[in-house]
C-alpha cells in the first residue's frame, strides 16, 4: 500500500474491485488522470472494461472537504432523471476498504472534454453552429438539474435549511482562514462585503452542483450531447443562482495566463452567447424572472473559488496535493480573483 496520492496498489485494490464492482475481473492497469486537484482520480483498465476510481487524498483533511461519498450518493440518485451522470458501481468507506480512505468506482465515459471555452477543436464551416450547441446543452443541463424533485430522488436531506448564501459564506470564510498562508486584504474585504450585503432568503432551493463548468462535463465526440456531468464533490441543496453565477464567472475571467475565461474575447464572431443571453436562456427554461442582486451572486462565486484554490495551495505546502506544481499556480490566482471581485463591486456601487 502507498500513501502517494499519485499511486494505487493493484494487489490491494484488485480483490476489492472483483468483490464489489459487478462483472469486474482481471485488473490490467491503473493510471492517474492529469489535472484534478481535490480528489485524485484514476483510470482502471481491466479485462471486463474501463472504469474510473475517485478517492480522497491521503493525510489530514479540512472538515467537510473531499466527501466523495456525497458525490457517489448524488450521482446514484440522479441516475433515473434527465440529468446526465455516469453510472456509479461501488463505494468504499474509509475504514472498510483497501486504501484506508474513501473512494468510489464509476463508469468510464468515452467522450470528449472541452478544456477551452472557445472550443478551438470545433472547426469547419459549421464550427460556430456547433459551439452554440455546446453552450445550449450546458444551459439545458443546468436548468434540468435545478428542476429535479429532490424529495422524489431521495435527496431531501442532502443540505441544511436556511439562507444558503449566508451558510456558504460562513463555511468558506472559515475554510479560507484555516488554509490562509499570506494575508490578502482584498479577500478579507470581499468577505466583509458579502456579509454586509447578504440578500434575504427567498426560499428558492434545488440540488446544486457546486462546480458547474464546461470542463466538468463529458460530451459526445461530436459535441452534440452531454454524456455525463462530473465532479459532484461540492454538490448540496442550495440556491440555484449559485450554480448559474458560478458558471457565468467564465464570461468575466480573461482568456490568458492560467485562466480560461471569455472576458476579453470576441464571442459574437464565434456564436458564443453573452452572459446576458446565457442567463436569459436559463431563466426562460425554468420560467423564472431575471435575478436581482446579480453582483452579489457573482462576487460570492469569486470568493468561493478563491477559498477553494487557497485550500488546494495549502495542501501542496502540506505535501497532500494531487498535482503540487499546479496547486502552487492555483495559489497565485487567489489574490487575482479577490481583486477582480472587489473591482466589480466598486463598478456597480
Amino acid at each position: 500500500m502507498t500513501d502517494n496520492p499519485n499511486e494505487l496498489d493493484p494487489e490491494h485494490l484488485a480483490p476489492w474491485l472483483e468483490q464489489h464492482v459487478p462483472g469486474f475481473h482481471d485488473l490490467r492497469e491503473i493510471r492517474k488522470f492529469e489535472g484534478g486537484q481535490s480528489n485524485p482520480t484514476f483510470m482502471i483498465h481491466a479485462e471486463s472494461g474501463n472504469y474510473v476510481l475517485r478517492t480522497q487524498p491521503p493525510g489530514e483533511l479540512l472538515q467537510s472537504a473531499h466527501q466523495v461519498d456525497r458525490e457517489y450518493r448524488v450521482m446514484k440518485a440522479l441516475a433515473e432523471t434527465g440529468v446526465p451522470v455516469p453510472r456509479v458501481y461501488a463505494l468504499s468507506l474509509k475504514h472498510e476498504g483497501p486504501l484506508s480512505r474513501m473512494f468510489f468506482v464509476m463508469e468510464f465515459l468515452d467522450g470528449h472534454i472541452f478544456w477551452d471555452p472557445v472550443l478551438p477543436e470545433l472547426v469547419g464551416p459549421d464550427a460556430n453552429e456547433r459551439r452554440a450547441v455546446v453552450y445550449d446543452r450546458m444551459n439545458d443541463a443546468l436548468a434540468k438539474l435545478h428542476s429535479v424533485d429532490i424529495e422524489a430522488v431521495g435527496l431531501g436531506d442532502f443540505g441544511k435549511p436556511g439562507n444558503y448564501f449566508e451558510r456558504q459564506t460562513g463555511r468558506w470564510s472559515r475554510q479560507y482562514v484555516a488554509s490562509e498562508v499570506d494575508r490578502y486584504d482584498d479577500v478579507h474585504n470581499l468577505i466583509s462585503w458579502l456579509e454586509a450585503n447578504m440578500p434575504a432568503d427567498d426560499g428558492a432551493i434545488s440540488l446544486v452542483h457546486g462546480d458547474f463548468r464546461l470542463d466538468n462535463m463529458v460530451f459526445s465526440h461530436d459535441g452534440k450531447e452531454i454524456l455525463g456531468i462530473l465532479d459532484w464533490e461540492l454538490s448540496t441543496l442550495g440556491h440555484p443562482l449559485a450554480d448559474l453565477a458560478y458558471q457565468c464567472m467564465q464570461w468575466r475571467l480573461p482568456h490568458e495566463g492560467s485562466f480560461r475565461g471569455l472576458g476579453d474575447l470576441d464571442r459574437k464572431s464565434k456564436d458564443i452567447p453573452t452572459e446576458e443571453e446565457y442567463v436569459a436562456a436559463y431563466c426562460k427554461r425554468r420560467d423564472i424572472d431575471k435575478p436581482d442582486n446579480w453582483t452579489f451572486y457573482v462576487a460570492f462565486c469569486f470568493f468561493r473559488l478563491a477559498a477553494i484554490l487557497q485550500g488546494v495551495y495549502k495542501r501542496s505546502l502540506d505535501g497532500n496535493a494531487s498535482n503540487p506544481e499546479l496547486a502552487k499556480l492555483y495559489g497565485s490566482r487567489v489574490p487575482i480573483l479577490a481583486s477582480m471581485a472587489m473591482e466589480m463591486i466598486r463598478e456597480k456601487s
